[in-house]
């Protein structure tokens, strides 16, 4: 009987009798990928790229969920799907013959509705990061590690597909098409919330206040981009009261009341970038900072520090 199953696994294709171990090592370079940008948002490192494209897309509302990297996720994916694909082949199939069979059918019907939810979900983020990043800024604006991930995931749809001989086809594409709709309604409901205006969100104090008063009488302004977070850190030390009172500018063309072409022609390079008495100073800036570069003499009992 193990020479006649023997002797048909010989027969089979090429892809079919390798592609589990094809399908484990796409999926291992997939989590060394996500594992990369992973542990970069974590330690708060940027990723290595030879634009500013990556961290762009990267520092963006699209990058995390539910409050963590969107990365974490994918890596989490990936391993699942290396489990999926390698773990039957630690099974000694002249001793275990049936319970190797039950778990390489269970874990291929796994890989398929795992395969084809990266593959939707990857191409939602390419689609995103084309409309809203590279349409607006150019290839400069293309994040490499996204763009591998969405191959990765891809490989590993067509890999599924055709690594085994699929006997019902018919059930197969029923369950593509129930794990399709059940992934895309997932992805809308996740990013219909995203903040294309930047809202801030908590209160401000009456020193927040008068600086932010005076920081606007005396020309200071600040660039910024509705998807930077240190933007957002930014803001959210001012205040929602305060910094309504900032004269701000959004060099994001997608961002709500868009001045992106101001924000070229005063060369802006990173946000938030602050214009002081005609000088320049990049980053989050603590309040007391501000208020000394910009010669402000009032209350300095702030709520908040960086």
């Amino acid at each position: 009987m193990s020479k006649n199953l023997a002797s048909r696994r010989r027969s089979a294709p090429w892809i079919q009798r390798w592609s589990r171990v094809l399908i484990g090592a796409v999926a291992i370079l997939g989590a060394i990928n996500t594992a990369y940008i992973t542990i970069t948002k974590f330690t708060g490192n940027e990723t290595a790229c030879p634009t500013g494209g990556c961290e762009q897309v990267l520092s963006s509302p699209y990058a995390s969920v539910f409050g963590l990297p969107l990365a974490l996720y994918g890596l989490l994916a990936y391993a699942a799907m290396a489990a999926f694909a390698l773990i039957p082949l630690a099974v000694n199939p002249e001793e275990k013959k049936q319970f190797r069979t039950d778990l390489e059918n269970k874990t291929w019907f796994l890989l398929f509705v795992g395969s084809t939810a990266m593959l939707l979900f990857s191409g939602y983020l390419m689609y995103i990061m084309a409309s809203k990043f590279v349409a607006v800024n150019g290839l400069k604006a293309l994040c490499y590690y996204c763009v591998a991930s969405a191959i990765f995931a891809t490989t590993l749809f067509v890999l599924t597909l055709i690594g085994r001989a699929w006997e019902d086809v018919g059930q197969l594409i029923f369950t593509g098409i129930v794990v399709s709709m059940v992934t895309l309604v997932g992805t809308l409901g996740i990013y219909a919330g995203v903040d294309s205006t930047g809202t801030v969100q908590g209160g401000s104090g009456s020193a927040e206040v008068s600086l932010a008063t005076y920081l606007r009488q005396s020309g200071v302004r600040m660039y910024g981009a509705y998807w930077c977070p240190h933007c957002a850190e930014q803001k959210e030390l001012f205040g929602k009261q305060a910094f309504s009172k900032i004269e701000y500018i959004e060099c994001d063309p997608n961002g709500e009341k868009s001045q992106a072409q101001r924000c070229q022609a005063a060369g802006i390079k990173s946000y938030p970038t602050w214009e002081i008495n005609g000088k320049f100073y990049q980053g989050t800036q603590p309040l007391a900072d501000l208020a000394k570069l910009a010669g402000y003499k009032g209350s300095m009992k702030f709520q908040k520090t960086p």
